[in-house]
């Protein structure tokens, strides 16, 4: 990939996505199309393959924020026509031509190059970068799930994760040399990873030729790696997962994805976290919830009822008169998080006997025939009145 796929391709068109498309948008598109055009799926198949290769090069850019914000304003001048005819101040003979690896333009007493433009805008070079397709390039993000128990969310917890693809090489530790060793400048670019060709009014960047535009070589390749600095394992990262997480929110852990290549820092880990529900206790926000049911005798009478909690039962007052879904508050007995804990809402439910003994029965008669001129549903009619 150089700075002229910017120019000249349409990641979002390749995924099928829409400009302002979320990250989630856009890693779901990319999974169901690398599923439909993986070589292992149609073997032989080349124009499946080459749509693979086109995919997996649009993902590359766009499921990176810093790279997606590059291509979105490489883009957006392009529309703009801010490219077309000469540069400000370039006066007549002023143009703008593309290199193998780099853009530049020079007219009169006038020199340009995108990747100082888009170093200015975003602290660093364009995709690619002066380096070209070669140079230092940060490792991918890489996604992984996580289930934990109820408890385990509210209270955190430090668990172990397997993840299984790019990993640093383990024999020379990321860096590509022989252990002993390390890479040196190449001595073709000095280290800048481009040479620059001038062909009249207009000089061409591209990648150097000796180092593949990484501005490094290694005498000594690693033997494991053969010099990229990358191996496929397995690896185990310890993740410690804050308390007071919820069902479906996503953890990043920086530093922790695929290894950057040439240098390059490594991607970002994104572990999305799902919570398995409680036999109990609900979860409104920072607030557990519970409901408890009472007799009607302690519903209409008052009672003291044992409630349990995360932290042990607690006793909870229920007035007399109190009515079948009442919701009553405990404090500080919901999630704790940021260095502040929640309530818990008791609600209770008035539970209806599904037998009778027959003292029970003659003691509710009694008592409905206390209850007969009380008519409890008067409202009713006088609505429909």
């Amino acid at each position: 990939m150089s700075q002229r796929d910017y120019f000249e391709k349409d990641y979002y068109a390749t995924l099928g996505v829409a400009r302002d498309a979320s990250q989630a948008e856009i890693a779901k598109a990319y999974r169901k199309l690398a599923r439909e055009l993986h070589p292992d799926a149609n073997p032989g198949d080349k124009a499946a393959e080459e749509r693979f290769k086109e995919v997996s090069e649009a993902y590359s850019v766009l499921s990176s924020t810093d790279k997606r914000a590059e291509y979105d304003e490489v883009r957006r001048l392009v529309s703009s026509g801010g490219f077309r005819g000469g540069f400000p101040g370039g006066g007549p003979g002023g143009g703008f031509r593309s290199g193998a690896g780099g853009y530049t333009a020079t007219g009169q007493g006038f020199e340009f190059d995108l990747g100082d433009l888009l170093g200015g805008i975003f602290g660093g070079g364009a995709a690619g970068g002066r380096r070209g397709a070669g140079g230092p390039r940060r490792g991918r993000d890489v996604e992984t799930e996580l289930t934990l128990s109820f408890s385990d969310a509210l209270r955190g917890v430090t668990t172990t994760l397997r993840l299984s693809g790019a990993a640093p090489c383990s024999t020379c530790a990321g860096s590509g040399a022989r252990p002993g060793t390390a890479p040196v400048p190449c001595a073709t670019c000095g280290g800048a990873g481009t040479i620059a060709q001038d062909q009249g009014l207009f000089s061409f960047s591209e990648p150097c030729p000796a180092c593949g535009g990484s501005g490094r070589q290694i005498p000594n390749p690693c033997a494991n790696c053969k010099g990229s600095g990358v191996e496929s394992r397995t690896r185990e990262i310890r993740a410690r997962i804050p308390a007071g997480v919820k069902d479906g929110a996503t953890i990043r852990l920086k530093g922790k994805g695929e290894p950057g290549r040439n240098g390059a820092p490594a991607g970002d880990l994104l572990v999305k976290v799902h919570v398995q529900p409680h036999t109990l206790f609900g979860r409104r926000g920072d607030d557990l919830t519970i409901r408890v049911p009472i007799t009607f005798a302690e519903a209409a009478l008052g009672a003291k009822v044992s409630v349990p909690t995360l932290d042990g039962p607690v006793t909870v007052r229920i007035p007399g008169g109190t009515e079948s879904g009442k919701t009553f508050r405990v404090r500080g007995k919901g999630v704790e998080r940021d260095g502040r804990r929640g309530d818990l809402l008791v609600s209770v439910d008035v539970a209806v006997p599904r037998k009778l003994t027959r003292e029970q029965r003659k003691l509710l008669e009694q008592l409905a025939d206390t209850q007969r001129g009380d008519d409890v549903r008067a409202h009713l009619a006088e609505v429909v009145q």
